[in-house]
């Protein structure tokens, strides 16, 4: 069935002899017939060929110390539209299969989201992106490709937005951001402390990275690339703490436009992010609270607001959760566990609520 919507890999990429210690040696790739994807656990997909193979081409080469992860390439989609890719995306999530994604444009943003809408009951949606692409005055047809998915019945649970610059995003989209309890962490904030990201990652089922987020001097090969914007060192992490999120079922990163990338410099870093989410992926604790046994409980007493908070604390991996009160009559269950930092729970000590959880507690009201 897969084939029917994805392009084997050129031979020339996939024949080539790579050293047994390298990425390209290691990866179960399409070629002359789909691979057995019976253990598979990540699945590449490349959406624009030529963007896709030149990221490849440098991936390929980069080391392999994942022994334990099971990585297929699929090669590209024949078709670069939405309702083909959410077709496929959908039948990947469907066999337990997380798809990473390469794409040269953020629209397929929208592929992704509707792929996890038709698999699941409520979507968790993470982007990283210095501008926000909704608008309720502007169209789809303009670039604001998130307005069926803001405004649209559908099953956003939550949506929070990583690296936004105000000089390109109205004080509306902000305010109506607020207005939703949907949590933004502009640039300035997210490169501050970028460990606190971690916690906003972790809550994601889907996570869609643009690249135009970078500086320019990192990333040039994207359009309307922009001088300020992330190093792609706090690119390769926030991917790792996507890979290793425990919740997380499939990863874009998009943006990718070769005709501006003349150095190779993009694809390289673009590759690099690629590298690092499965450094993350292949690190997963599996601590996401299926159950309390693993996990301490902490019990804040809050006087000014007469309430109970509950923490709890993986003996795992050291991570945090703040749980949510049980009134809620929607069913909700798998967001009831909110991931947090250490740094919150000390703040909630002090009778002080970070926004992420006032928003948190907001959203289950």
């Amino acid at each position: 069935m897969l084939e029917n919507w994805l392009k084997p890999l050129d031979g020339k990429l996939v024949n080539k002899r790579y050293d047994k210690d390298k990425l390209g040696s290691h990866v179960q790739a399409y070629a002359d017939k789909l691979p057995n994807l019976k253990k598979t656990q990540v699945a590449i997909v490349g959406i624009g060929e030529r963007e896709a193979d030149e990221v490849r081409g440098y991936l390929y080469q980069m080391t392999f110390p994942f022994k334990k992860l099971k990585v297929a390439d699929l090669g590209n989609v024949r078709k670069e539209e939405n309702a083909f890719i959410t077709s496929l995306v959908r039948e990947l999530l469907e066999g337990g299969i997380c798809p990473l994604l390469i794409g040269f444009d953020g629209k397929f943003t929208q592929a992704q989201f509707f792929a996890h809408q038709a698999c699941q009951p409520s979507v968790s949606l993470v982007e990283v992106k210095e501008r926000i692409a909704y608008h309720p005055k502007k169209s789809e047809m303009e670039g604001y490709y998130l307005n069926s998915i803001l405004e649209g019945e559908n099953k956003l649970f939550h949506f929070t937005t990583i690296g936004s610059q105000a000089h390109f995003v109205e004080e509306s989209v902000y305010r109506f951001l607020e207005k939703c309890y949907f949590d933004c962490i502009r640039l300035g904030r997210a490169k501050s402390d970028l460990a606190e990201l971690e916690p906003f990652i972790r809550d994601a089922d889907m996570l869609s990275f643009h690249l135009s987020s970078l500086k320019q001097a990192d990333a040039p090969g994207t359009e309307n690339a922009s001088p300020s914007g992330f190093f792609s060192e706090d690119a390769c992490q926030i991917c790792r703490y996507a890979g290793m999120n425990d919740k997380l079922t499939s990863m874009g990163l998009y943006g990718y436009q070769s005709q501006y990338d003349a150095s190779g410099l993009t694809a390289k870093t673009l590759a690099q992010m690629a590298w690092y989410f499965l450094d993350g992926f292949n690190n997963r604790q599996k601590d996401f609270p299926a159950s309390m046994d693993q996990l301490v409980e902490y019990i804040i007493e809050l006087k000014d607001f007469d309430h109970r908070l509950t923490f709890w604390k993986s003996n795992k991996t050291g991570r945090w959760w703040l749980q949510m009160p049980a009134k809620n009559k929607r069913n909700l269950k798998r967001h009831r566990l909110i991931p947090c930092s250490y740094n919150d729970y000390l703040l909630a000590s002090q009778e002080e609520m970070p926004d992420r959880l006032v928003n948190a507690f907001k959203r289950f009201d």
